[in-house]
């Protein structure tokens, strides 16, 4: 994807949604709008938005000096995980758990603090498992799990890694080979090894970390550990807008599960805000 004249509103947004995280601790907030506007003049917009976004997120934090998302990070982690019973039990009394734990996968993609200030997660769940999607590649998707034994799983966002543990719970239970991959350190509200031990996901599969703060997957930015992971694996799983943005087109064997939550990423799939997609590459 490359960068749309219509992502601009959309950065300095993010800006004022990551400084209303800290109520009374903006006093450097007009340093941190002078940065965001110095990295948007500097825009490439042959590169997708996640490049632009990244950059900003990392001035956010240098200026304040702590990670503006950790405190909600945690609490929609917390919440998500007393809805977690519920939807493992539609999970396991389902008539095709693997359908409906990666429905469910779908849904928790509404957790975007990036993007929205107030979700309806009871909405998302419903309309995952409706019986049809914007677009349903379910079926290539289950044959392809089937004849797969390792599956590399690109985590998004904290609270969404619940319902993406239901998934790779599956993924386990039909014996495959999972590794959960997290951010290396802190941006936006993704997901890192800390939200990782907090939903217990460690004792579930392994767990290793990108090395790279990045929205998305910018793979040139990513370590050489996982550079080999990514080329190793035979499926990979990639979860959210983001990591749709930076590795759609790989060339490898990949599965998009997300919600398409603004107009440039909608238009460019020919669908409507809020599409719901399992896609495949």
């Amino acid at each position: 994807m490359k960068t749309h004249i219509e992502c601009f509103p959309c950065f300095l947004r993010q800006t004022v949604i990551a400084l209303k995280q800290l109520y009374g601790l903006q006093e450097n907030q007009q340093e941190i709008f002078h940065d965001v506007l110095s990295i948007m003049q500097k825009t490439d917009m042959d590169k997708p938005p996640a490049y632009t976004t990244t950059f900003i997120h990392r001035a956010i934090r240098d200026r304040l000096g702590l990670d503006p998302f950790k405190k909600i990070k945690h609490a929609y982690n917390a919440i998500a995980m007393e809805l977690y019973p519920g939807l493992k039990e539609k999970v396991s009394s389902s008539h095709d758990p693997l359908w409906t734990a990666s429905r469910l996968a779908i849904a928790g993609n509404i957790i975007d603090f990036g993007i929205f200030t107030s979700i309806d997660i009871n909405a998302s769940v419903a309309n995952a498992l409706k019986e049809t999607i914007a677009v349903d590649d379910y079926e290539s998707f289950r044959k392809v799990i089937s004849e797969t034994d390792t599956v590399l799983y690109l985590l998004d966002n904290s609270g969404e890694i619940v319902f993406d543990k239901l998934l790779i719970e599956e993924l386990v239970r039909l014996g495959k080979k999972v590794k959960a991959v997290v951010k290396g350190s802190p941006v936006l509200n993704d997901v890192t090894m800390e939200d990782a031990l907090q939903i217990k996901l460690t004792e579930l599969c392994e767990v290793v970390d990108n090395g790279s703060d990045a929205i998305g997957t910018i793979l040139e930015w990513t370590s050489p550990e996982f550079q080999t992971h990514f080329q190793d694996s035979d499926l990979i799983i990639s979860k959210g807008q983001g990591n749709f943005e930076t590795i759609t087109g790989t060339e490898k064997r990949t599965y998009f599960l997300f919600q398409a939550k603004c107009d440039v990423v909608s238009k460019d799939l020919g669908l409507s805000p809020g599409s719901m997609l399992l896609k495949k590459s």
